[in-house]
């Protein structure tokens, strides 16, 4: 069987690459309109970047890989920031060491921000001369997917540093859906196809990262997936039954980190487990919205809990192929997830003669599955200093799937392959169930 789910990002003539260009870029301005310049330079912790280095990061992407190697006069904005924003390019230089990016007072946000400007402009500038090329086209088309996964860690990283403040500053005004009153729809099993099936994407049809690449088959064994994510009143009901504190649940790692770290509940849940910290600011627990800031460890103890497992990354491609792609995503400028329907409208199609009600597929959480976050068969790495870009993470992480409300819905497709280390909790992810049919 064969699923076709590429989009894609960017139109392919030079007026629709320059008009892709500047709505991706002025994106990530717009998510900074409602931010301080201090907001901009804080680094709440290793994990997290100031929002004014995702800013000046995403501008030497371009300045290095598009500029440098297609405009040969270009003359670089400031030496010193080939230094101060490569992220993990070792194959071009040296980087300034991650967990120390909070002490850049230097440069300033109106720095940066003229830097932005400098490098659009010579970039807009580069199309317009050279017109739609192959090359050109796709390294301009990686950078502005470059830049969308900035804009969602650009979200959430300023959610953690905007948690650590006594004063709960507020990113948003808070959503008016955000209601603690209304059942989920409840909780079914829904059977999806299962025999020997081909996934991955190919760019025949539009952009793709080169870790979602080749197309390859896999077995797939009978199964069936939630109707919907677990929700906040579900997951509550799992800690009041004591389960942070029964190592039977936990991996021998997870149980490990429960201990060093004191966890005994989701990142940004108040003690007493009837509020929350969001970019809305602090709210009452919506016990029907999706539970979020959840690591691998905690959505695979509850999983054990609940007597299912967690879904392979397969099993979630098969139904997000044949789902409409909307949703709380990033565009609905919310930022926090949505209530769990009552009655679930997204319908994953007609697959071996099964129509499935499948809920909020895309969007509101990334989904963690089971499976290990490796290269496909045949995979090969992009050529040169871009072949950095995934390959050399395919270690010790694990895959999620489907988006949350702070990713760019153009960003997405049913072959996505996002990934973090299990221990991760500060994006927003969750958990849908499944088991074995």
């Amino acid at each position: 069987m064969s699923i076709s789910t590429d989009t894609p990002v960017a139109e392919t003539s030079d007026a629709g690459l320059a008009k892709s260009y500047l709505r991706v870029r002025q994106r990530s301005l717009f998510l900074c309109e409602t931010l301080a310049p201090e907001d901009t330079v804080v680094q709440s912790m290793p994990d997290v970047s100031p929002t004014k280095w995702h800013l000046a990061h995403t501008t030497w992407f371009f300045e290095r890989f598009v500029l440098k190697e297609h405009a040969p006069s270009y003359r670089e904005f400031d030496p010193a920031y080939d230094h101060l924003f490569n992220s993990y390019y070792y194959t071009v230089g040296q980087m300034f060491t991650r967990a120390q990016r909070g002490l850049l007072s230097r440069p300033t946000l109106a720095d940066v921000l003229r830097y932005r400007e400098h490098v659009d402009e010579q970039v807009l500038a580069l199309i317009e001369q050279q017109g739609a090329s192959p090359t050109l086209d796709t390294v301009l088309t990686l950078g502005l997917n470059h830049e969308q996964q900035h804009q969602e860690l650009l979200v959430t990283d300023i959610k953690h540093v905007f948690s650590v403040n006594p004063m709960r500053p507020v990113f948003r005004e808070p959503t008016p859906w955000a209601s603690t009153s209304s059942d989920p729809a409840p909780l079914t099993f829904v059977p999806g196809p299962d025999g020997l099936i081909e996934f991955g994407a190919t760019s025949a049809n539009g952009f793709c990262f080169d870790n979602e690449t080749p197309r390859h088959e896999v077995l797939v064994r009978p199964h069936a997936l939630a109707n919907r994510p677990i929700t906040n009143g579900e997951y509550r009901e799992f800690i009041r039954d004591g389960a942070y504190q029964n190592c039977s649940l936990w991996l021998a790692d997870a149980w490990t980190r429960l201990q060093q770290e004191g966890w005994t509940r989701p990142f940004y849940w108040s003690e007493d487990l009837e509020s929350e910290f969001t970019l809305n600011g602090q709210v009452d627990l919506a016990l029907n919205a999706p539970v979020c800031h959840l690591s691998l460890y905690e959505a695979d103890a509850f999983a054990r809990w609940a007597g299912k497992r967690l879904p392979t990354e397969f099993e979630l491609e098969l139904a997000l192929a044949y789902a409409p792609l909307e949703g709380n995503l990033a565009e609905e400028d919310q930022f926090h997830p949505r209530p769990v329907q009552r009655a679930a409208p997204t319908l994953v199609g007609q697959v071996n003669d099964l129509t499935s009600p499948l809920a909020q597929l895309y969007g509101d959480v990334w989904e963690w599955t089971a499976s290990p976050y490796t290269p496909y068969p045949g995979f090969e790495p992009l050529a040169g200093s871009l072949g950095e870009y995934n390959g050399k993470f395919m270690c010790s992480q694990v895959v999620l799937r489907g988006g949350s409300c702070a990713t760019p819905r153009s960003h997405l497709r049913a072959t996505y392959r996002n990934f973090f280390y299990p221990d991760a909790r500060w994006q927003f992810s969750g958990v849908r169930l499944a088991h074995d049919a």
